[in-house]
Order: C-alpha cells, then structure tokens, then sequence
C-alpha cells in the first residue's frame, strides 16, 4: 500500500467524480489508457478491485469509495502543511472554503467580509447548499468550516455555538392573526403551512414542535425548495411559514411580513460552527474560527427589532 502514487490517487478521484474513465482523462489532461493503467496499478497494490464495470460507468466499490476518503484526506494534510510552512516562513496567508446553509446565507457575506477586511491575505471561498448539501461537502472535504443551526449527526463533528438562532412563525400582514396575541399551538396548527425538504433544519424544528398535535404531521404542508420561494408564498397569501428570524429581517421591517405571536415562539436555536472532528486546523480554520467565537453574533441580523412595537393587539380566535 505504501508504494501508491498521488497519481494513482488522483485518477481514482477523478473516476468517481466524473464516471467514466474517458471523462476522467479529460479532467487530468491524460489519455484514456494512461487513466486505465493508474486505476489497474492501484488495484494490483491494494489487492482488491476498486470499481465495478457496468454499462453505465463505473461504480465504486466499498474499497473504492475507502480509497478516495483516504485521497481526500491526503489532500487535505498537505494544503494544511502549506498553510503551516507560510506560517514558519512568516508568510500570513491561508485559505479556506466556508460552506454555509441556505438559511446563514443571509448573514455570511457580512461575516466574511468583517474577516476579510481584518485578514486580507486569507483567500476565502463560499459554498451554499441546503442541510443536506452542506453536509455532503464536509464529508467530502469540500468545506473546512460549515455554518448550520443543527450539527451533523452522520460525521464526526467538533461543533461551536456563535450566536443565537431564533425561530418564528410569519405571515402576510392582512393575516387574520397578525394582531392577534398568545396564539395557542393547537390553534396555529390548523393553518396552513409551507414548508422546506425533508430533512431540513427548520423543517425538523417544526415537526418537533407540532409533535404534540395529533395527526398535524401526517401532513405538515406545501413543500417549498428554497427560504425565498416560501417568503414570496407568505407574501402572496397561500399560507404561514416556520422559518429563521435571520431571514425575513429585511421583510419584515419594511412591513411585507408579520411575526405572529404564536405560545412558545420563538425557537431560540443556536448557529454552529462546525468542523470535521477527524482532520487538522490549518492556521486559516484556527483564525476563523477564533473571529467567530469573539465577534460572529454581531454579524446576525438583531432579533428585537423583528417585532412590533407593543400595543393593543386583538386576541386569537378561539379554538372550535
């Protein structure tokens, strides 16, 4: 195993990724033969076959996708031993690839530009995706630092809590129950609601606090793929929406959105920082990291102006 070549790795890699072999080759700038002969050579080392041949490509096997984990892994260790030499040599500079979910997109761009402006010489990079996305780029290795409001519970993980991460129910401001006050739970769950895929942060939230409800979540509501399809749904009347606070600032401001004043509400959550448990913190992870712990709340959005100011509002409908 120890006579594998980086060459070897990085043709398994691209395989993957790309398929075919063909299309690998295109990617390393190779012929298909030479490709050919890099896969057969680390098959021979390891001893076991690394791809199953089948009519539609080429499929990993367990070996397979093992070998590329490990790939990455290298890949990884030796950016960080370049980060490190920079750093011996005096050299202050780094990267790092920020991957975020689609709810932090809101308020990332302002937190990456305070850091930039403080750290010039890190280059940085943004990757946005949904809980599950971001997910699959950590345990790619394609993110060094993700932001979400619920670790990772597939991975091994080091997580860190930067800032609080409410939760609210919103509606269009012609709502019946805008005005209205200490919305019961068994009363907002007859609404009807537009909801995010399966599987993501907010929509797992809700389905946790609507448990109580009997039946309520044998069918929770319209699905919608994006926070800002579901803000325009809100605001064009074709339901409410339990979704961050972090993400209807702007809206809710300026008056096209309402926070209902729902029994429980809001969810505080906390936003995490999150770091593959198993790999090593390069000196632009650690700084980053570092900026985060000492300044990342100030970057959310200021959850107390969200709501109106206090007045005489009517009370919720009773329930039937």
């Amino acid at each position: 195993m120890r006579n594998l070549t980086f060459r070897q790795l990085r043709a398994v890699q691209a395989i993957l990724a790309s398929g075919k072999i063909v299309n690998a080759a295109k990617v390393l700038g190779l012929s298909a033969p030479a490709v050919t002969i890099q896969l057969r050579q680390a098959e021979e080392e390891l001893g076991i076959a690394l791809f199953d041949r089948t009519a539609d490509g080429m499929r990993p096997t367990a070996a397979g996708l093992a070998l590329v984990d490990a790939a990455q892994a290298i890949e990884e260790r030796l950016r960080l031993l370049e980060d490190q030499i920079d750093a011996i040599k005096g050299v202050r500079t780094g990267s790092l690839t920020l991957g975020v979910v689609s709810t932090a997109k809101y308020f990332a761009p302002r937190l990456m530009a305070a850091f930039m402006k403080e750290h010039p010489d890190i280059e940085m990079r943004l990757k946005i995706g949904n809980r599950a996305e971001t997910i699959a780029n950590l345990k790619s290795h394609d993110v060094d630092i993700a932001l979400m409001g619920r670790p990772a519970r597939d991975v091994p993980v080091r997580a860190s809590a930067f800032g609080d991460h409410p939760l609210v129910i919103i509606a269009p401001p012609d709502h019946p129950l805008a005005t209205a006050r200490d919305i019961s739970k068994e009363r907002i769950a007859r609404e009807n609601f537009l909801v995010r895929e399966p599987g993501s942060g907010t929509r797992i939230s809700l389905e946790i606090f609507l448990s109580e409800i009997p039946g309520r979540l044998d069918d929770l509501g319209v699905e919608m793929d994006s926070n800002e399809t579901i803000k325009q749904a809100v605001m064009a009347g074709l339901g409410i929406a339990f979704i961050s606070a972090h993400t209807v600032a702007f809206e809710v401001e300026t008056g096209r959105l309402v926070i209902l004043d729902v029994q429980g509400m809001p969810i505080r959550r906390q936003w995490f920082a999150v770091i593959r448990a198993d790999r090593a913190i390069s000196p632009a992870m650690a700084t980053f990291h570092d900026f985060l712990m000492r300044k990342g709340a100030m970057y959310l959005p200021l959850f107390g102006k969200l709501y109106p100011a206090p007045g005489p509002r009517a009370p919720a409908e009773p329930i039937s």
